[in-house]
């Protein structure tokens, strides 16, 4: 008995059956599970190996160099155009004279017109409103404003902001339109609206002095980022200069023109 486990251990560990064994080196050569290729090295080691080559011999050195110099490529100091500013600068000073011009022209001098209630603001549901967007005013007479509301239930809201304003007319609410009667301007009212448009050009002025300051600011600033000559600068500044003195003239004229309307008898 012992004598035939022997002979069927030593039948086991015979060389005769090696090859029916699936030993690891052998995967590699199996037709049916061919052994992975490498993968590629991804780009950023790539990108890593190159810096590390640069300074040194072959192409490391050379596609470092791509890498490192492609931000500095895309950088530099941008190019500011001065004329620019200065057609931005003319641009709002037209603005600011034009809304003077508006607020002058609602300064009433004794004939009934629409725009007389263009700065009165209406308190519409806690908002405060403009009333043109909140009814049509129209001039039946020459000494006559009728106020038609397009939400009736505001109709009392309207009244109150034309009794707060600065108008100088009592309006006369029959539930379905707000009249109001233009008075005879006396002396009194009319010196009190003069003051009323030398202070709207005042204003006006103020606004003017401001844009010329920015565009000034924005010149100085463009001048030394670039590396300008103060020439250029001085060159702009002057054009800006000139235009704040145009405007300012047109300007002038304008409310010396509602004053002399106001005044006359």
């Amino acid at each position: 008995m012992a004598a035939a486990l022997s002979s069927v251990l030593a039948a086991l560990c015979s060389t005769a059956w090696l090859p029916a064994v699936q030993l690891p080196h052998a995967r590699a050569a199996s037709p049916y599970r061919p052994a992975p290729a490498h993968a590629p090295l991804p780009v950023v080691m790539m990108a890593k190996k190159a810096k590390k080559g640069k300074g040194g011999g072959g192409g490391g050195g050379t596609a470092a160099a791509e890498v490192d110099e492609a931000p500095a490529a895309s950088g530099g100091a941008a190019e500011v155009d001065l004329d620019a500013v200065v057609s931005d600068a003319e641009e709002r000073m037209k603005k600011s004279l034009s809304s003077v011009q508006e607020q002058l022209a609602t300064l009433r001098v004794g004939r009934a017109t629409p725009d007389m209630l263009d700065r009165v603001l209406v308190d519409y549901y806690d908002t405060p409103t403009p009333l043109k967007q909140l009814a049509s005013v129209t001039c039946p007479t020459a000494t006559q404003l009728v106020v038609d509301v397009y939400d009736k239930s505001a109709l009392g809201d309207v009244e109150k902001g034309l009794m707060a304003s600065d108008i100088g007319m009592t309006p006369s609410n029959d539930g379905s339109v707000i009249r109001l009667n233009v008075p005879q301007l006396t002396k009194d009212r009319r010196v009190e609206l003069a003051k009323t448009a030398k202070g709207i050009g005042e204003g006006g002025k103020t606004a003017l002095r401001n844009v010329r300051r920015d565009a000034i600011d924005k010149i100085k600033k463009a001048v030394k980022a670039a590396g300008l000559s103060e020439d250029a600068s001085k060159d702009k500044e002057g054009a800006v200069d000139k235009k704040l003195k145009k405007y300012e003239g047109s300007l002038d004229e304008a409310v010396s023109a509602r004053e002399k309307e106001i005044t006359t008898l």
